[in-house]
């Protein structure tokens, strides 16, 4: 029998069929739209999740009910020891909370990482995971491993329309219009626990500029420089935005030689809050073990 299984939710990028490939699980993250419940990558797709949202549907996010998160764990628990359940962000949503309650149930066997990340740097937990429990960590220390570890991380996102955080309420009906009529491109940050305003750009060109100077500027002055060793996992994320995204990868490669550039969707539970057309530059400090 395995010792650890590593397991994540949908937010993190990892498809179905890549966890099979890389011998993690994903639980598939809940969405109601029009008063219907879908999963990610199960009967809901990125295609299909972005023409709803054209098409004006209502769409809202949930919390995997408990049964769903205890019937995969348990699942888990059949061939392995032990479980390092990694969910998205406690800032973003309730979903690590319950699963830490649920997690109390399980006899010290199922260990929940609050790290706080999402997207493409809740991917890079889970693959660091892999690496520590290759390393041959227990799960209690692959936990207190990441945890320490949650705020070598960064992601910067440049929206490309306010609606969608205007309907969602996030801002006001008067600021998303000046915005609009301004054609403003908010830049937004996840640093641990919010999602927070960064910058505002006139431009998609000044809005990427932004976005790359603010992770060299934490690669430089907290995550240990830019060094020959190329210490850094960089990555980048969009919201139904793929050309636009795969240019921004030439812009960083050419910036950053050398280094190693991750590229998937941006997680669907943000992209409810902030539309299609986005573009995320993201960092984690590679980890020492």
């Amino acid at each position: 029998m395995a010792e650890i299984a590593i397991i994540t939710d949908s937010n993190s990028g990892i498809t179905q069929a890549q966890a099979a490939r890389l011998g993690v699980y994903v639980l598939p993250m809940p969405f109601m739209i029009d008063e219907k419940t879908y999963f990610e990558d199960i009967n809901l797709t990125q295609e299909e999740f972005y023409q709803k949202l054209a098409e004006g549907a209502n769409i809202g996010t949930s919390q995997p009910s408990p049964e769903s998160v205890t019937k995969l764990w348990d699942q888990a628990l059949k061939d392995h020891e032990e479980v390092v359940h990694i969910p998205m962000s406690s800032g973003l949503s309730g979903s690590c909370e319950s699963a830490m309650m649920l997690a109390r149930e399980y006899g010290g066997r199922v260990h929940v990482v609050n790290n706080q990340r999402i997207s493409v740097t809740l991917r890079q937990s889970v693959m660091d995971a892999k690496l520590l429990a290759q390393k041959g960590m227990s799960a209690a220390e692959i936990k207190d491993f990441l945890e320490a570890d949650k705020f070598n991380s960064s992601i910067y996102i440049m929206l490309d329309t306010l609606y969608y955080l205007k309907k969602g309420g996030r801002i006001t009906p008067a600021a998303a219009a000046i915005g609009t009529m301004l054609r403003l491109k908010p830049v937004l940050t996840i640093q641990g626990e919010k999602l927070d305003a960064f910058a505002k750009a006139r431009t998609i060109s000044q809005g990427k500029g932004i976005m790359l100077n603010a992770i060299r500027n934490d690669i430089i002055n907290r995550f240990g420089g830019i060094t020959e060793e190329k210490g850094i996992w960089l990555q980048i994320a969009h919201t139904n935005n793929q050309a636009a995204a795969e240019a921004l990868r030439a812009e960083i490669a050419e910036q950053f030689p050398g280094y190693d550039i991750q590229m998937d969707p941006l997680s669907l539970s943000i992209a409810c809050h902030i539309g299609p057309g986005s573009l995320a530059v993201a960092c984690c400090k590679k980890i020492n073990v």
